[in-house]
């Protein structure tokens, strides 16, 4: 049998912990095939993004058709986008598209660097996050597409009120940053049934790509078929053990492990 059929359509990391290589990566240590549109180019490493340049819309649009026209996709995952025309243009492609879609909603990176143009968020809200199954926007995302901000674990309902009112289907705020718990906690919701996630949180500041592998494992959860909590549930197992293994790169933050279950 194929493995199913997984689509990133995201930034590209020099660096190799984030974005498409750790998309393609954790579709791999997943099981299913992992497939590319690339967005952006970022110069980055360990200790962050030295520079950005955006490919032109067509070119996304084109790789988008040739994958999925041909290959076909059973869910895709969105990333870096950048500017508000690659927001659009990927929103509108994947307004027909019949597999779910995981939006990571990436606003800036590990480093605080920003990877989403301020003119783009208006289309974030009313383009992109109406076509997802599900959005995985963490604290500072949130107040970013929103202005709520969360500074406990009661203000996750609050804010994950706000984003469902763009539209997705399920949001899984990410409570990782969280400074009042000790656990790494987040909230699974889709305005009606909520499922509180809890793993303990590693004393590792190697945590470079754990955003874009959260989104990537939930989308490789979802083409198997999985139910959106159970994919979610799974997806949280395996980054929480990839942050446990994660390693030091370079001078800086280095990534979290991809393939910490195939480790010795």
């Amino acid at each position: 049998m194929n493995p199913p059929l997984v689509l990133t359509v995201a930034g590209s990391d020099s660096g190799g912990g984030a974005g498409i290589q750790a998309d393609l990566k954790t579709m791999l240590a997943l099981g299913v095939h992992g497939m590319s549109v690339l967005t952006a180019v970022t110069a980055q490493n360990s200790q962050g993004v030295q520079g950005v340049w955006e490919l032109p819309a067509e070119a996304v649009r084109a790789q988008y058709r040739a994958v999925v026209d041909d290959i076909g996709v059973q869910a895709v995952k969105t990333g870096m986008l950048a500017t508000a025309a690659l927001v659009e243009t990927v929103a509108d492609l994947l307004s027909s598209v019949e597999a779910p879609v995981v939006v990571d909603p990436v606003g800036v990176s590990k480093h605080g660097d920003p990877l989403l143009a301020e003119t783009a968020l208006d289309s974030v809200r009313t383009k992109l996050l109406p076509v997802a199954t599900v959005a995985t926007p963490n604290l500072d995302e949130v107040t970013q597409l929103t202005g709520v901000h969360v500074g406990h674990e009661d203000d996750m309902r609050t804010a994950a009120e706000a984003v469902l009112s763009y539209g997705p289907r399920w949001v899984l705020i990410k409570g990782g940053h969280l400074p009042t718990v000790r656990e790494a906690v987040d909230l699974l919701t889709d305005g009606t049934e909520e499922h509180w996630l809890r793993a303990p949180r590693h004393d590792n500041r190697h945590t470079h790509g754990t955003g874009c592998t959260l989104a990537s494992a939930v989308a490789s959860g979802l083409a198997k078929g999985l139910t959106v909590p159970e994919a979610v549930r799974q997806a949280k197992e395996y980054v929480t053990g990839a942050i446990a293994a994660g390693f030091a790169l370079g001078a800086g933050i280095g990534p979290v492990d991809h393939g910490w279950r195939f480790r010795d």
